[in-house]
């Protein structure tokens, strides 16, 4: 690939934005080139210029947007400068020559439409061809993107679609018009890890069979090491450090490099802590304005990951002294079943079974993990818990009162002490109440404090406990960032003292780093001060360095429940081997994804 000619030549790229404070440069002179049939990772956490770069290739950037520099493509042995032409020549080359996957795939898709006439108008706009031929065509793609009965799905709209095939279908859109080049923007963020693991091996089968060159932008390292031929690390706009896969992983030179490489839980080491970027460097500024990343003491970086491994003793020790305590929750044959109405009448035909005859027990203290494919049921028992969603029937006994039998007074009382952090924080947060008004209405609900200057004083302290400065009480949530964001939820759930909080994916959609940090912080207010966690995720590596037990479901059922380390070193079910078979692993040499089979095959 070195030898020939890039497909795409990115020299000295600067992007900064116009804003009433002035001027943010966001991408610093980044340069790269991505040759023909190559997959060029770019990893990085938010706000390292990743996607900026990538739709500077596009022309896709606000007017507010000032770059420099020259992204040249090839064409017809000349390079052209894409950031010298116009709308109307843009036009040309976007779509024939360069395509996109954008992150989330719900948002990519227009919502009133369906899938095939999005598909089928993508075609009709870019290339001369019949409308019966663009359908052909349409339905020609969504087989290649092994999307499950293809003409069926081209009158489906995105909501009908699960996860997994709404990408599919922004994948075969990007595909439509043959391009040379494809930008996969994050397309595996928040997916479960065997539909994450299907989307990789596609990507490698379409780069393989039409010859493409891919760009795939991501923070998660372990999924760059699945896909990637070479990698530009970036850090605040810059590239930190460029190489092959492998020079990458088995040799690192950047300390940032080294930092994300280490943050990311491990399958084979149980930590107490996990490591952050900032363990691993200082950042500062030269008088040209570049970044200079120093790297802290090696020696003691290595000491202190050592000190916070735990051995197998001590977790065996905490375990059985955590179940020496009665259950703070006992859940018996717990049904979840949605009805499926057809006809004038709503007359129900059958029934989906989204949690069906569930039992277990979470002890005070204790983190119990929940993990499983995207429409297990995993989000819907914990709702279940709550009572945020009806249970059909079953038993939920918290503290020695059934949940199913209250009502009331009674029932908002104990809500009290049993919370929830969503997924989505910025979804969570309501966009008119600032940060200290969302964290102090909980206290006003449950008549916490005396008065309100008592409860914002409550809300600040809970702010300085999750890491951010009293300060942010005044601020709304849009001037977070997603990991800060997700502090402020977290605060929100213990503002009412809470003893059992459900974690829903309340760190899938972060970076590496920022993951890290809201982990260790979570298991850090356990200690303090006694929480027990039903930790719900798909990533298997992420539940397992939070979780003392795990349970595993499938299809609305619990397939195994054992101590979290039995579950990875000896798993009982099928299903379980699977989901830990698809878990990317920052270890190119293994691919593992190449030698993937899906649970269903």
């Amino acid at each position: 690939m070195s030898e020939s000619e890039p497909i795409l030549s990115v020299r000295e790229l600067s992007v900064a934005f116009r804003g009433e404070t002035g001027v943010t440069r966001v991408v610093n002179r980044l340069s790269y080139d991505l040759h023909p049939g190559e997959i060029l990772g770019i990893v990085g956490e938010s706000g390292s210029g990743k996607t900026v770069s990538s739709l500077a290739a596009l022309g896709l950037l606000p007017g507010t947007a000032e770059t420099t520099g020259d992204i040249g493509l090839r064409d017809n042995g000349l390079s052209i400068n894409l950031l010298t032409l116009s709308s109307a020549q843009m036009r040309r080359y976007r779509g024939n020559r360069l395509a996109m996957i954008f992150q989330e795939p719900m948002s990519a898709l227009n919502p009133v439409y369906t899938c095939g006439y999005q598909a089928i108008e993508t075609i009709l706009a870019n290339e001369s061809v019949s409308k019966a031929e663009a359908k052909q065509r349409a339905i020609a793609l969504f087989r290649e993107v092994q999307l499950p009965d293809p003409e069926g799905i081209l009158n489906r709209y995105p909501h009908q679609l699960s996860g997994g095939q709404m990408q599919r279908v922004t994948i075969a859109i990007a595909l439509s018009c043959n391009p040379d080049v494809l930008i996969a923007d994050e397309p595996t963020t928040a997916l479960d890890v065997t539909v994450q693991a299907e989307i990789l091996r596609l990507l490698q089968q379409l780069r393989q069979q039409r010859g493409m060159a891919i760009v795939f932008i991501t923070h998660d390292l372990g999924v760059i090491a699945e896909i990637a031929d070479r990698v530009v690390v970036m850090y605040k706009g810059e590239a930190v450090e460029t190489g092959s896969v492998y020079d990458i992983f088995d040799r690192p030179q950047s300390p940032y490099t080294k930092g994300l490489l280490t943050c990311r839980p491990q399958l084979e080491r149980r930590m107490k802590v996990l490591p952050t970027t900032t363990d691993f460097m200082e950042v500062r500024r030269n008088a040209a304005g570049h970044l200079e990343i120093i790297e802290k003491t090696a020696n003691s970086v290595r000491q202190a990951l050592l000190d916070a491994e735990m051995d197998s003793s001590e977790i065996a020790a905490r375990l059985d002294q955590l179940q020496q305590a009665q259950p703070l929750l006992s859940v018996r044959h717990l049904k979840t079943h949605f009805p499926i109405r057809q006809g004038v009448f709503g007359r129900q035909v059958g029934a989906v079974k989204a949690v069906d005859d569930v039992s277990f027990e979470i002890y005070p203290g204790e983190t119990l993990g929940l993990v499983g494919e995207s429409g297990c049921g995993k989000s819907t028992l914990g709702r279940s818990l709550l009572r945020l969603i009806q249970p059909t029937s079953g038993e939920i006994v918290y503290d020695g009162d059934d949940l199913l039998a209250l009502s009331g007074g009674k029932l908002r009382r104990l809500r009290r002490e049993l919370q929830i952090v969503f997924q989505d924080p910025f979804s969570s947060l309501d966009p008119r109440m600032s940060v200290g008004a969302s964290v102090m209405e909980p206290m006003e609900l449950h008549g916490i404090g005396r008065n309100r200057a008592e409860r914002r004083a409550a809300a600040a302290k809970l702010l300085e406990k999750v890491g951010l400065d009293a300060s942010a009480l005044r601020r709304m949530p849009h001037e977070f960032s997603g990991g800060q964001r997700q502090r402020i939820c977290i605060a929100r759930a213990l503002a009412s003292s809470p003893r059992l909080v459900i974690c829903d994916e309340s760190v899938s959609a972060l970076d590496v780093s920022v993951q890290a940090q809201v982990l260790n912080l979570l298991k850090s207010l356990q200690a303090e001060l006694g929480l027990a966690y039903l930790f719900i995720s798909h990533d298997l590596s992420v539940v397992k360095f939070m979780s003392d037990r795990i349970m595993v479901m499938n299809r609305g059922q619990l397939e195994e429940i054992a101590p979290a380390e039995r579950i990875y070193t000896s798993p009982q079910s099928d299903y379980t081997r699977a989901l830990i078979a698809a878990i990317p692993r920052a270890e190119p040499e293994r691919r593992s994804v190449r030698a993937y089979r899906s649970y269903a095959d």
